[in-house]
């Protein structure tokens, strides 16, 4: 499959082999010298994949960082400064520290090897097509899209990658959590028989925000509280649920055939908190008549709980399970005809989930064995694009629908500080339309 347009027919099939939690290895050539690091996106998250990258690898350089706002970079760049581990890997002098919304082409260009992209989601096909077609190695956090023209782009660039061979490891780190991986190839190998239902839950508190400050644009404003704005962050369904939407993904090894769900916007009904739902239910149907049942909410003063549990004809299957009192720790265990949990001590013993994906990027770089997680990414994203669109919506749509949708969030007058997307209405579902 060689253009846009077989990894997009590719995109709609089933295809476990891209699903499963091992990658698939192409042959290249192993790297010995130093790794030069850029970073694109200097917030929370891209300090700490940043930190994560120099831990991953003895001869590794921070080389280059971007990010729209000059005090990001700053603050990242002191933050890296002051911890003696990770000082003498920190190599960015000013004229590597781009600001901007074409930071991301100068760190690409200043002579990296990786690039971390760690922006809001909404850049990151842009910049990801920009990283691979540059033939730079990459960690693209989630989700990869916010719409479906984002997520076409993205799988598009599956077999440029490939055939590069250039490793792009992505942001869903359960995938690299030994204990998720030990738990979902147990389910893969049928210690519960045939998977019949999957229930996820992610439920938050409330979400930080930023105040608006005196001569701050509205893009700006914007960007600065980008979970709130859908064009940035795809709403919550899409920006952190994602991960669980992923793991069932991952679980199911194929997509589902449609979608429909319930939302909506209860406690977080201020204009600072742009227009995205604080609360989704979305139902989603495979094949065979097995339904994901996956709920998210985000508010203030609610009980908290993020879960995942796997019904089979044999058994079932506990992923991330709520701690208690007498088990202050995440259980992974299996019941039924094949019992099976995961010590505490096995537990502790896994390597951090965000430092294991680093690990395995650098490790894939140096052995010349890329990983190329384009394919599953990309699905996981369109999946939970497919709930937001249920969400808002109230229709029931499929997956194939979702995929060729024509709804495209990108900004009409493009990227300028002195203009932004106007703000939508909250979407209304039964009056909202698909596009």
């Amino acid at each position: 499959m060689s253009d846009a347009t077989s990894r997009r027919a590719f995109l709609k099939t089933t295809a476990a082999a891209s699903l499963a939690y091992v990658p698939t290895f192409v042959h290249a050539a192993a790297i010995n010298q130093t790794l030069k690091v850029g970073l694109i996106g200097c917030g929370s998250r891209g300090g700490g994949a940043a930190r994560q990258a120099l831990l991953a690898d003895r001869d590794v350089k921070l080389w280059a960082v971007g990010d729209a706002f000059r005090d990001s970079t700053k603050a990242l760049l002191t933050a890296l400064r002051t911890d003696p581990d990770l000082e003498p890997k920190v190599d960015v002098p000013r004229e590597r520290q781009f600001v901007g919304f074409d930071a991301y082409q100068h760190v690409i260009n200043s002579g990296v090897d990786v690039v971390l992209l760690c922006t809001p989601p909404h850049f990151r096909p842009m910049h990801l097509e920009a990283a691979i077609r540059a033939n730079k190695h990459v960690f693209c956090e989630k989700p990869m899209a916010v719409d479906a023209p984002g997520v076409r782009r993205v799988a598009a660039l599956y077999e440029t990658a490939r055939t590069r061979r250039l490793s792009v490891v992505s942001g869903f780190c359960w995938r690299y959590f030994e204990p998720m991986r030990e738990t979902v190839r147990r389910v893969h190998d049928g210690a519960i028989g045939d998977i019949l239902a999957l229930h996820t839950n992610y439920l938050a508190p409330a979400l930080w925000h930023r105040e608006r400050i005196a001569n701050m644009t509205d893009m700006e404003w914007q960007i600065r509280n980008w979970p709130y704005f859908t064009w940035l962050s795809g709403d919550y369904n899409v920006e952190q649920h994602c991960h669980s939407l992923d793991k069932m993904l991952w679980l199911m090894r194929t997509k589902p055939l449609r979608a429909y769900g319930v939302g909506g916007r209860q406690t977080r009904t201020g204009p600072e908190f742009g227009h995205i739902f604080d609360h989704m239910a979305v139902v989603y149907e495979f094949a065979d008549n097995v339904r994901c049942f996956a709920f998210c909410r985000q508010q203030a003063g609610t009980f908290s709980e993020t879960t995942d549990h796997v019904i089979g004809t044999r058994g079932r299957a506990n992923l991330l399970g709520t701690r208690h009192a007498d088990r202050p720790w995440r259980e992974y265990s299996i019941t039924g005809a094949n019992p099976w949990t995961m010590t505490r001590a096995q537990v502790d013993r896994a390597t951090e989930m965000y430092q294991a994906e680093q690990n395995a990027l650098f490790a894939s770089i140096r052995s010349g064995n890329p990983i190329n997680d384009i394919d599953w990414m990309a699905r996981s994203t369109l999946m939970a694009i497919l709930g937001r669109m249920v969400c808002y919506t109230g229709q029931i749509i499929t997956w194939d629908q979702a995929l060729n949708s024509t709804e495209n969030l990108t900004p009409p007058d493009g990227y300028r500080w002195d203009r932004a997307p106007a703000i939508p209405p909250v979407a209304r579902p039964g009056v909202t339309r698909f596009v």
